[in-house]
């Protein structure tokens, strides 16, 4: 399995690198050099393997471990009793998890959405060739309260379906073609590779872009670490950022991010050729992140506003 072997990758950082008198003498003392630091099957952590693939972290004195995670849920949970340093997820899973007094700091946005890089995806054989053609649609996401449900939610309301007429349906990103293929569902939201690999396999169709009206452009995951293990590590998480911003630089151009995803997302070059590919942030921006803790406001997502400024570092929360 082609994600076998992004488990094991492993930016090493020789020790002496630290020690007095090395090329990294003169960069601030790194508290907790080795980090594991989660990542899931997506288009979106295309630059944090490329960082560790090209040896990014290891200039930075950092070793890191990337470890798939079964869920964003899970992955948080680790990250608070201590399995992992940083987590992957969406900064719905984020905001929800902070709201719920889980004490996180943001590390770095990982992804933005572009043109149907998530999407409503359908069959032709369903007859659904209309957002709004179905008045109780039954839509397949593969969280329960995440990002899918918002967006979802956000651009069926906007097509005239009544959101509570909605009938959500949780089903694994790799178990949503047969759920499409069985009818269970009308359609399913989905993201890169899955929508191409969906196209390839069943002559799948979008329904609708999930980023359009108010979540074009949308912020879709990110990076975060508790705010404990930050605190204790100020220097460490500074120079993962760096690192990451870098990388996240080096992404925009397409061809890197297409040759890369073969390595750990099983994506073969001619699919990678057709995946749609969004934007990669390089720096946290607060008014940018608001735009999702509104929204889940606005949805009852959040019982409260959330301050996202409030869940950035430090040195990043009056910039």
């Amino acid at each position: 399995m082609a994600l076998v072997g992004a488990l094991g990758l492993v930016a090493s950082a020789a020790g002496c690198s630290l020690l007095p008198g090395s090329g990294a003498s003169s960069s601030p003392n790194l508290e907790h050099p080795s980090l594991r630091v989660g990542y899931e099957a997506q288009v979106d952590v295309a630059p944090l393997y490329m960082a560790v693939k090209n040896n990014l972290f290891d200039q930075a004195g950092l070793k890191i471990e990337l470890v798939q995670e079964n869920s964003d849920q899970e992955a948080i949970k680790q990250v608070q009793n201590g399995q992992l340093d940083i987590a992957f997820a969406t900064h719905v899973s984020f905001f929800k998890a902070e709201a719920g007094g889980a004490q996180l700091e943001l590390q770095g946005e990982a992804y933005q959405a572009g043109t149907n890089t998530m999407a409503l995806v359908t069959l032709p054989a369903q007859g659904y060739n209309n957002p709004s053609a179905k008045a109780n649609p039954k839509i397949a996401v593969n969280a329960d309260d995440d990002l899918g449900v918002l967006t979802t939610k956000s651009v069926l309301d906007t097509a005239g379906v009544q959101q509570n007429r909605i009938q959500f349906s949780t089903v694994g990103f790799n178990d949503m073609i047969t759920a499409l293929q069985n009818r269970t569902v009308d359609a399913a939201w989905m993201v890169e590779p899955f929508i191409t690999r969906a196209q390839q396999q069943l002559g799948a169709t979008i329904l609708t872009d999930a980023a359009r009206g108010a979540t074009q452009e949308f912020p879709m995951t990110g990076y975060a670490s508790s705010k404990k293990f930050a605190d204790a590590n100020p220097n460490t998480m500074a120079a993962f950022r760096a690192t990451l911003q870098q990388a996240q630089e080096q992404a925009s151009d397409r061809l890197k991010v297409q040759s890369v995803l073969k390595d750990y997302a099983g994506v073969d070059a001619g699919t990678a050729d057709l995946i749609s590919v969004g934007n990669f942030p390089t720096t946290l921006n607060a008014v940018r992140l608001q735009r999702v803790a509104d929204m889940m406001e606005t949805s009852g997502m959040l019982q409260n506003r959330l301050d996202a400024q409030s869940m950035l570092p430090p040195s990043q929360q009056n910039s």
